[in-house]
């Protein structure tokens, strides 16, 4: 492997934290807000759209966002108006599927405040030398795992993925349901220095499979490399804002993994993926609807994000 892994320029990095961490002490938000709100947060949830689909064009009846919603430029305004510093790009498979073109050129264009997280076919032979191409090079943090053409997870396509990411030293993102809990927990202890982020908690919803899906969800907190990315209350939910439906869930797989094995993403653009509540709303649940102690609130919204795709 390419030992020039990191292609974010570090010092950037941190002059960029920095000053962004002084500009929040000084800002205009209420005290209230102030109060509640940590000085880091880092999105880990958004999805980006091209407007030229010249240059990146779509799939097949591609899955769109409103007018005027989605680009880089939306995502900044929201992320800046609600005092997000730093954010993870996921490949829009709806958008590009394989075509990661997008994503991982916007993450290296925009390195001062977004790193890329790309999705590869794992049926492909070529996606393990992609993959490092695009660590390398794209500024690269973590790639979305799904599962092969024949429906397993744990297949010797996904597997060659996961080494070199592994290799590579990025996150792993995986999108399955409560279903595939066992093959996401053999690949987990195949390779476990890898860290691995569970997207969405396997997708936790409303319904007869809420409870079965939650307790794999807690289940998986045993593997101590797996992560629970906690952007499920808005979309798994049967009633409206504040989602109190979701609390109880949220605040075990919190006690379960521990808050610094748990992150916040905002699904982003949330006119499209959780039409049922704003970028800032969705923040907000975890600054204020949800009582999470000072400690807690910091891990989950910036702190063990930075860990996982800002070293």
């Amino acid at each position: 492997m390419n030992a020039e892994r990191h292609p974010i320029d570090r010092r950037r990095f941190l002059q960029t934290a920095a000053a962004m961490t002084a500009a929040n002490a000084t800002s205009s938000l209420s005290a209230d807000e102030d109060d509640n709100q940590p000085n880091l947060v880092i999105d880990c949830h958004a999805h980006i759209y091209g407007t030229d689909e010249v240059r990146y064009p779509t799939i097949s009846n591609p899955y769109r966002p409103p007018d005027g919603t989605g680009t880089v430029d939306h995502l900044k305004r929201e992320m800046q108006a609600a005092g997000v510093r730093f954010v993870t790009a996921i490949q829009t498979s709806t958008f590009y599927r394989w075509d990661n073109r997008f994503t991982t050129e916007s993450a290296r264009d925009n390195d001062d405040m977004m790193v890329g997280v790309c999705t590869l076919d794992p049926d492909d032979p070529r996606s393990p030398q992609l993959l490092e191409k695009y660590v390398t090079h794209f500024n690269v943090r973590g790639m979305r795992s799904v599962p092969a053409r024949n429906g397993l997870l744990d297949d010797p396509g996904v597997d060659r993925l996961w080494q070199t990411a592994e290799e590579l030293g990025i996150v792993i993102n995986v999108l399955v349901n409560h279903s595939k809990r066992p093959e996401v927990e053999a690949l987990a202890k195949r390779h476990s220095k890898l860290r691995i982020v569970l997207d969405h908690c396997f997708s936790l919803k409303a319904g007869p499979e809420f409870k079965p899906a939650l307790n794999d969800v807690i289940a998986m907190a045993e593997l101590p490399n797996v992560h629970a990315k906690l952007t499920f209350l808005p979309t798994g939910t049967a009633e409206s804002y504040p989602f109190r439906d979701m609390h109880d869930a949220c605040y075990r797989i919190v006690e379960s993994f521990g808050a610094d094995r748990c992150v916040w993403g905002s699904d982003f653009p949330c006119e499209l993926w959780c039409p049922n509540v704003t970028y800032a709303q969705h923040l907000r649940l975890f600054t204020h609807e949800l009582k999470l102690n000072s400690d807690d609130k910091a891990a989950i919204l910036g702190k063990t994000a930075q860990r996982l795709w800002f070293p």
